[in-house]
């Protein structure tokens, strides 16, 4: 609405994924990736221009709506006889994941491991699984089909998210004035209401 004559067309995934695409050519103007990590591949190989962090976010326990399996926490993880989907390590929720785990000494014993955090909350939402970590934002997102259940860990492996306009933008300008909408004031209430923190 800002910027008469634009379209913005998504395109979601899993960042590595995208990042893989973005560095194999695939046409994009704007780059938003949920950790440094994976925004590096895109500017290690000078596909993007210096990225911004815009938004952070923190993980969180999803179950099936009533938690009908009765999860109490992360511990709960760390159970064999519980049925639990984690993100692949290689994704952001799943590096995540790592490092929460780390943290609390619990070495979990995932069912599945997905390959990034919808597939993942799928999963529960199906109540295909008794538990899985997903994004707080996840958790939301996911309305009523699932409940959110918060551990002290997370705090330990806060995802910061950065975004950059990338090199072969056919709409630098465009790329560049949707960057800086994301990034103001405006932009960043959007984000708020949907789950994030501040960088």
């Amino acid at each position: 609405a800002k910027n008469p004559g634009s379209k913005v067309t998504f395109s979601f995934g899993s960042s590595a994924t995208l990042a893989t695409q973005i560095v194999q050519g695939a046409p994009a103007d704007v780059f938003a990736a949920a950790s440094p990590a994976t925004m590096k591949t895109v500017t290690a190989a000078g596909a993007a221009n210096t990225p911004k962090d815009f938004v952070s976010n923190t993980l969180e326990i999803a179950v099936p709506k009533g938690n009908p399996h009765k999860i109490t926490g992360l511990k709960d993880f760390g159970d064999e006889s519980r049925r639990i989907a984690l993100c692949a390590p290689q994704v952001p929720c799943g590096a995540a994941a790592v490092k929460v785990f780390a943290e609390a000494k619990i070495i979990p014993k995932p069912d599945t491991l997905e390959q990034d955090v919808k597939a993942t909350l799928q999963k529960v939402a199906s109540d295909e699984v008794d538990a899985a970590l997903v994004y707080k934002t996840d958790v939301i997102a996911a309305g009523d089909r699932v409940d959110g259940i918060q551990f002290p860990e997370a705090q330990q492996a806060i995802n910061t998210y950065p975004m950059a306009t990338l090199k072969n933008s056919k709409n630098p300008a465009v790329a560049q004035a949707f960057v800086d909408y994301v990034l103001s004031p405006e932009g960043q209430v959007v984000l708020t209401k949907a789950g994030f923190a501040q960088p």
